[in-house]
Formats: C-alpha cells, sequence, structure tokens
C-alpha cells in the first residue's frame, strides 16, 4: 500500500438504482431494474440502495418501488437499502421487506425547501417518528445529512451547524448516518475531518459518506474519508445521478463513479470483493436502458488489464 493511514478493505454501497435511476426522465422497467441488480450482486456488491419511497407522481421512476424489494433476489450477506423522504414513505417502506430506511436532512434550509419543501427543523423532528416507526417495524435506520460540508449560492457549511444536525439524529437513535457531498465540489480536507469529528463526538455509531463528483475530487475524497476512518463509501455505476438541477455540464455532475473507486482502491491494494470486470459489464448493460454513457474513467479509458492485452493498430 503506498499512503499510511488507509485501511486493508472498504465496504462499498451501491446507490445507482436508487440515486442513480432518480436523475433518469424515462421509466426503467422493473425488470431492467432486476436484471441491474442481479449484475451488481454477481459483482460482489454486498450493500445496495435499491429504490425510493417518493411519491410516484414526483418521481414516477419509484412507483415500483415495492415490487422491487419484493423480486429482489436474498443472498447471504446480501442487505439492502431504500430512500424514505418523509413519514409517509417511511410507512410504505416498513411494509416491505426492505432491511434499512434512510431519511434525508440538509443541513442548509434552502436545499431542505427546493428537495424536499420542508426545514432541517421539521426533517429533523419528523427523522425521530421516523426512527421509532422502523425500528418498530425490525427495520435500521440511517441519516443521510445532505449538504454536510457546501450548499449551492451559500457556500461553506459552518460546522456547528453539521455538528448540530448531528447531534440529532443521534439523539434521535439513528442506526447510522452518512455525510453527503451533495454539491460535488467538497475537498478531501472537509471529508476527512468531518469524518473524524462525527466519529470522535459520536464513536459507537457507524459513519459513511456519499460523493458526488463535480469537481472530480471523488475518488480522493473516497481516500481522504476512509483514512479518517469512514465505515463505509457510496457510489453509483457509470456516474449515474446527483445534481438534477445545479447548474453546470450534466457529464460532471453525478455521483462518483462506482467503477472508478474500485479501480482506485484495488490499484492501492484495498480489498473490496468487486470484480471489477463483472462490474463494468453491468455498467455497459445500463447504458442501454437509461440512455446515458458512463463518464467513468475506467468505463471510457479501459483498465490497465485492457490496455496491456490491446493490439496496435496495423
Amino acid at each position: 500500500m503506498v499512503f499510511d493511514g488507509l485501511p486493508t478493505s472498504a465496504r462499498l454501497v451501491e446507490v445507482g438504482l436508487r440515486d442513480g435511476l432518480q436523475a433518469v426522465s424515462q421509466f426503467v422497467s422493473t425488470d431492467h431494474k432486476l436484471e441491474l441488480l442481479h449484475g451488481i450482486l454477481d459483482s460482489g456488491v454486498t450493500t445496495v440502495e435499491i429504490t425510493s419511497f417518493a411519491h410516484p407522481k414526483v418521481l414516477p421512476q419509484f412507483s415500483d418501488a415495492e415490487r422491487v424489494i419484493e423480486e429482489a433476489p436474498r443472498r447471504e450477506g446480501v442487505h439492502y437499502k431504500a430512500l424514505v423522504p418523509n413519514v409517509r414513505g417511511a410507512q410504505r417502506a416498513c411494509e416491505t421487506q426492505i432491511e434499512e430506511i434512510v431519511a434525508i436532512i440538509p443541513v442548509d434550509r434552502d436545499m431542505a425547501a427546493k428537495n424536499q419543501n420542508s426545514t432541517p427543523e421539521q426533517l429533523l423532528h419528523d427523522f425521530a417518528a421516523i426512527v421509532a416507526q422502523g425500528h418498530l417495524s425490525g427495520k435500521k435506520v440511517s441519516a443521510a445529512v445532505a449538504t454536510a460540508f457546501f450548499a449551492p449560492c451559500h457556500g461553506a457549511i459552518d460546522t456547528a451547524q453539521l455538528d448540530a444536525v448531528v447531534e440529532r439524529v443521534v439523539d434521535a437513535g439513528a442506526d447510522s448516518l452518512y455525510l453527503a457531498g451533495t454539491s460535488g465540489v467538497e475537498t478531501p480536507n472537509e471529508f476527512y475531518d468531518g469524518v473524524r469529528r462525527v466519529k470522535s463526538r459520536h464513536p459507537t455509531i457507524p459513519v459513511g459518506v456519499h460523493l458526488h463528483n463535480r469537481n472530480g475530487f471523488g475518488t480522493v475524497n473516497a481516500l481522504a474519508s476512509l483514512s479518517a476512518g469512514a465505515d463505509w463509501i457510496e457510489a453509483s455505476f457509470g456516474g449515474l445521478g446527483g445534481d438534477m438541477w445545479f447548474p453546470g455540464d450534466p457529464s460532471v455532475l453525478g455521483n462518483a463513479p462506482m467503477e472508478d473507486v474500485v479501480a482506485l482502491l484495488d490499484s492501492l491494494g484495498i480489498e473490496t470483493g468487486i470484480d471489477l470486470e463483472t462490474y463494468l459489464a453491468m455498467v455497459r448493460t445500463s447504458e442501454g436502458y437509461t440512455g446515458t454513457p458512463s463518464y467513468s474513467f475506467v468505463s471510457r479509458g479501459g483498465t490497465r488489464q485492457q490496455l496491456a492485452d490491446a493490439q496496435w493498430p496495423v
């Protein structure tokens, strides 16, 4: 291993079927979603956020949430999550077989209004009800702390604001939480310091990170987070999803591409349990179903092995 302070293994969480497909306007059929899920699992991914319980009129892409969960393959060691935007979404999720529900609480007030037509205070109040409901139904409940470090139109988030939100979700009984780089311009120092601070203040709660890639720092932020002790890293196939209404070239507004994260960790000898070639086959299939080409470097430029095996043009 080249760098000090990095773990020997890392847990990677696939969010393409939720955060990725959330940005796809045409409906991806349930059968195609399940085919992609099979490909994801075949590659070795064991934790997948597979759908959202957003209202079907708001996000028709997830009108099949119950069916996706019902027909998702049950394999030993595989764990499924689903996003719940509000208490009603949590009620729907708790009636399914999903193992874990994730509720979003933005630190930034404008983001809460734009994304959920609410306020951070109201969402924190609702989160306590979601935790109670989830635990009563035997579900794990995780908090997605959005705009953890930077907010569009405002700039850097004050650490006191972040600490206050984290304190509230922990007090509400969250089983875990993640810090989300929602804008995609967050820096490695922000992720490193944020993860270290949360784990220091709340040493018993698992802490992950959710990475966007506007500034191209997604994979670097993954390393910074792992070196700070992050318990998992979230990314999506092809970098699909992410910022749906922020300005900028759409090709850089998505999530950190999972295949780039896997390639980087493989190069450092950090075990992920994911076979990159199998994963890339699923990415190629996803491009046909979503109509969106992968913008990852490894998808467009190839792997080291592919380049080594290539023949010079005659």
